[in-house]
């Protein structure tokens, strides 16, 4: 059986809904993943920050716009009077409690709530629309079996136990409906696995059954080997490895949320990148197979600070670095890249929110500097630091000032860390001598 999960936009109207359906009605058993309507986690968030803010006035007037976008997609949705008024009744009960929401004191958990509304609304209109159409299809309250640890990583065991238990206990049927990104915490308290969460729940789900496949269908066709938004002419990468595709995930490719191919790569259970409104298309396979050598693509991750931590009188002792990586840990904060020379050290993070005692606990060491708006540009591909054509990637030292290269620590990646306002310009240039002035 696969996993299909799909995305915002790929349920973001009643066209793309039956798009949806005519994909995954094909006879074959399947579990499908739903995100929120396109647009819909983000009004909700903005109804969070409202109450936080204690405008509720506020607040209760985007409740009250955003219920009736889902009636006017529910009567367009469904033409058949019971389903339609049972659903109805359910949007109802949603947007009944986002409202009561507005005059509850704000918490961390009362925001998880108001955000997950989105992928229980969708999945609950789709399941009521397939029913309609007259394919069998039932709801798994991811609920019930999506749980992150004391870390906020998916406890898996937890997951396989309990995920086997709801659907053994569901009636059979050709379609089964969970919602993407939402789950529970240690204290069974509504959390989520963050922007993009829908990805991961659909390889926790297919590494949890051991799935034949698991697909992700987006609104365009695979991962590009170039950022489309900005650079013309990129094209889809057909073929992708699980060690490429993280990277490329991790460091800025916006198709794939950072973690996807985590649960999967241990069974080599594929994952496939598809295009809702080009099905036909072949998309990105990701699998334990390695495809061709050289730089395949490039992505880039913006909201990068940069710390210099420069030290003449301690940098070689013993146990310098030891301290200034265990200041990281201390406030939880990834090292996204590191470089060293003989008395300073430079690293990258993407998590600025312990910034400033950081900084008060280097000082203590080191002096101390902070360039922030950076951005890192990773370029990817197998066995890229020994390939013919790298030299290539160097031309863009003369235009564009590089404020650190990691080169070597993996053989499938090469990152450069530049002021985030060159972002765009090395995009183009890295595309034209990479792969314009290449000849296949």
């Amino acid at each position: 059986m696969k996993v299909l999960k799909f995305g915002g936009t790929s349920v973001g109207s009643v066209e793309n809904m039956t798009n949806v359906k005519n994909i995954i009605n094909d006879g074959e058993k399947k579990i499908v993943v739903l995100s929120a309507m396109s647009g819909t986690t983000n009004q909700l968030v903005a109804i969070g920050q409202d109450i936080e803010a204690g405008n509720s006035a506020a607040a209760v007037e985007k409740v009250t716009t955003l219920h009736e976008t889902y009636k006017v997609t529910v009567d367009n949705l469904l033409q058949n009077g019971d389903l339609n008024a049972s659903v109805k009744a359910y949007v109802a009960n949603v947007f009944s409690f986002l409202e009561s929401c507005a005059s509850k004191t704000f918490c961390v958990n009362l925001e998880n709530q108001i955000v997950a509304q989105g992928e229980l609304l969708s999945t609950y209109m789709f399941n009521a629309f397939l029913n309609q159409e007259g394919v069998s299809s039932t709801l798994l309250p991811a609920l019930d079996f999506m749980r992150i640890d004391e870390n906020k990583e998916p406890d898996i065991a937890y997951i396989k136990e309990n995920f086997k238990k709801v659907f053994e206990a569901t009636p059979d049927s050709e379609i089964y409906i969970t919602q993407g990104f939402i789950c529970l915490d240690t204290e069974d308290q509504i959390s989520n696995l963050q922007r993009g969460g829908s990805d991961y729940t659909a390889t926790i789900i297919g590494a949890a059954f051991l799935a034949e496949e698991v697909q992700i269908w987006t609104d365009i066709d695979g991962m590009h080997n170039n950022d489309p938004r900005h650079v013309e002419n990129t094209h889809p990468i057909s073929n992708l490895s699980f060690d490429e595709a993280a990277e490329l995930a991790y460091f800025g490719a916006k198709i794939l949320h950072p973690q996807t191919v985590t649960p999967v790569r241990a069974d080599n259970i594929p994952v496939r990148l598809k295009n809702t409104m080009e099905p036909s298309a072949h998309g990105t396979l990701i699998s334990s197979v390695t495809a061709g050598d050289g730089i395949k693509a490039i992505a880039a991750k913006d909201g990068i600070t940069a710390i210099k931590i420069k030290s003449a009188r301690m940098l070689q002792a013993h146990g310098f670095l030891k301290k200034v990586f265990e200041i990281f840990e201390t406030y939880k904060t990834s090292i996204d890249m590191i470089t060293t020379s003989e008395v300073a050290v430079s690293l990258t993070i993407d998590d600025d929110s312990n910034l400033e005692p950081i900084l008060a606990e280097l000082d203590k060491i080191a002096t101390i500097e902070v360039d922030k708006n950076q951005s890192i540009v990773c370029l990817v591909g197998h066995e890229v630091v020994n390939h013919d054509d790298t030299f290539r990637l160097f031309k863009i030292l003369q235009d564009v000032k590089i404020r650190m290269i990691s080169y070597g620590g993996s053989q499938n990646n090469i990152s450069l860390l530049i002021d985030s306002k060159d972002k765009i310009n090395t995009l183009q240039k890295l595309n034209t001598y990479l792969f314009e002035l290449v000849t296949p």
